[in-house]
């Protein structure tokens, strides 16, 4: 098994041991060749390819989603092709390689499901990638101006090549929901004939992230008046969900340490539950939250033990407190955290760690 192809596989079997679907995105972002950010960037319609934002070229994409085929062939997966739209108001049809070939873009649009699925289920992933994306509309950020009549606007709107004031897109009658309150928002989408998901780039993160939505004024009203009407048994259900979530973070939590110590036999019992619960605080966007660490895969469970080495047993934060450049200081860390890390993996436990 060639080296991309075990990368390939982990990755996938992270995916579907995760949502018991994996798709050639999944792959693709698994394997580190696209950020998600990048992946949202294409999906908004302002790419024409996902391979403009790959680090890779075509052939690599293709040998990727060749290997998963191949993979999934073989576990008797169930193949599916999804629907990829733009979130823009042509609502045209992403493509994924530049050249747009019929017959690779159809590859890359299938998708794996687990073959014990029930038939409701596949129903459910099935309407859920056809369903056509929300507007988007993304919070500007700087000077700009509207292609259609030179004004300017807080929100942009994307259509096609060009750039527009709500105006001129016809939703400047819609009134802005901050994100927040998950119930309020959902009904009031619900509410709206027309809708629209704001977002706003996070350049730090690279990303684009959801700052609220814009609907209808008489939806968001309807809206409030159905949240006020059954907040005490909305609060009820909260409390016996949190309930569920701690209980199901505590053995999350459990298991996870438990993979630490098979990987990092030398890693006492006590550090590991402890790279466990602070990997797997929820809400905390560390790598212990992701689908691959909740799947126990094995480079996203050495990526926590790195993150705790690299921070409780090196210099790395002193270093960076002194104003020494991130990756100055990672790389003077180097060899004391890949010492440790060898320490733990061949059962020599060090005093203190």
């Amino acid at each position: 098994m060639s080296k991309l192809e075990r990368r390939v596989v982990a990755v996938a079997e992270s995916a579907l041991a995760t949502r018991k679907v994996v798709s050639a995105v999944d792959v693709l972002t698994g394997l580190r060749w696209v950020r998600v950010g990048q992946v949202d960037t294409w999906r908004q319609g302002r790419l024409d390819a996902l391979e403009a934002a790959t680090a890779v070229d075509a052939r690599k994409l293709v040998d990727a989603v060749s290997l998963l085929r191949s993979w999934a062939e073989q576990k008797g997966l169930v193949a599916g092709e999804a629907s990829y739209v733009a979130a823009s108001r042509d609502r045209r049809a992403l493509r994924f390689t530049r050249t747009g070939d019929d017959a690779v873009e159809q590859a890359f649009r299938i998708e794996w499901s687990a073959a014990d699925l029930s038939a409701a289920r596949r129903q459910r992933l099935a309407a859920r990638q056809q369903a056509v994306p929300d507007l988007v509309v993304h919070v500007a950020t700087g000077v700009w101006v509207c292609d259609a009549c030179d004004g300017t606007a807080p929100y942009q709107v994307p259509e096609g090549d060009e750039r527009l004031c709500p105006g001129c897109a016809d939703l400047d009658h819609l009134v802005f929901l901050p994100a927040g309150n998950a119930a309020l928002s959902r009904r009031a989408k619900k509410e709206s004939t027309l809708s629209a998901i704001v977002v706003r780039y996070n350049r730090r993160r690279k990303r684009y992230e959801r700052q609220g939505i814009l609907v209808e004024e008489g939806a968001l009203a309807r809206a409030e008046e159905s949240c006020l009407a059954d907040e005490d048994a909305r609060e009820r259900r909260r409390q016996r969900d949190e309930v569920r979530r701690d209980a199901a973070d505590v053995a999350y939590q459990a298991a996870l340490a438990g993979r630490i110590t098979a990987l990092f036999p030398g890693c006492s019992p006590e550090r590991a539950d402890a790279i466990a619960r602070r990997a797997g605080e929820r809400s905390s966007g560390r790598v212990g939250r992701s689908a691959a660490a909740k799947a126990l895969d094995e480079q996203a469970v050495t990526l926590a033990v790195v993150a705790s080495v690299r921070h409780e047993d090196t210099e790395y934060d002193a270093l960076l407190m002194a104003g020494v450049p991130r990756r100055e200081a990672r790389d003077r860390i180097r060899t004391r955290l890949d010492a440790v890390l060898t320490t733990w993996r061949t059962n020599r436990r060090e005093t203190g760690l």
